[in-house]
């Protein structure tokens, strides 16, 4: 793929244009580049020193994917789970979501991601109420958020 895989200047110019688009966390970005055909050992100290110049920082890039987790619409198991697959520690993932939930109020911004969906109106029946259920599931809601949502199980 490249010509020669341990040149840090191809490394870090490569790194550099990938971060000039968007932040990416340090294992993000080191497959990225290892799949580009780099050497692995180049990789890590041109990551280093990213790291050291603070051009490539985790807390930013868990700072700005909540920000935009949230801005979707997404509930907080949502976006530690996207973070947790960019490679992010689940420890500093879970303490930055939880810092800006107290920011959030998850409930009510459910509770309109649900009305845009689905309207207004409570689940009329059964069937309704866990295809909503499960729907504000899988953006990332917790059980609790959800029958708060909800109300009750229709009877009927």
């Amino acid at each position: 793929m490249v010509s020669d895989p341990t040149n840090e200047t191809a490394i870090r110019e490569r790194a550099l244009n990938l971060l000039a688009r968007r932040e990416h966390a340090p294992a993000e970005l080191q497959r990225k580049l290892l799949s580009r055909g780099f050497d692995a050992d180049a990789v890590a100290a041109v990551l280093h020193d990213l790291e050291q110049a603070n051009l490539l920082s985790s807390q930013r890039y868990v700072e700005a994917r909540v920000r935009q987790g949230i801005s979707r619409g997404d509930g907080p198991r949502k976006i530690q789970a996207r973070l947790k697959q960019a490679g992010v520690e689940p420890a500093s993932s879970a303490e930055f979501v939880d810092e800006a939930g107290d920011a959030v109020d998850w409930l009510a911004q459910a509770r309109a991601l649900c009305q845009r969906r689905f309207g207004e109106d409570p689940p009329p029946t059964r069937k309704d109420w866990a295809r909503r259920a499960r729907f504000l599931s899988s953006r990332g809601y917790t059980e609790d958020v959800v029958r708060k949502v909800l109300g009750g199980i229709p009877r009927l």
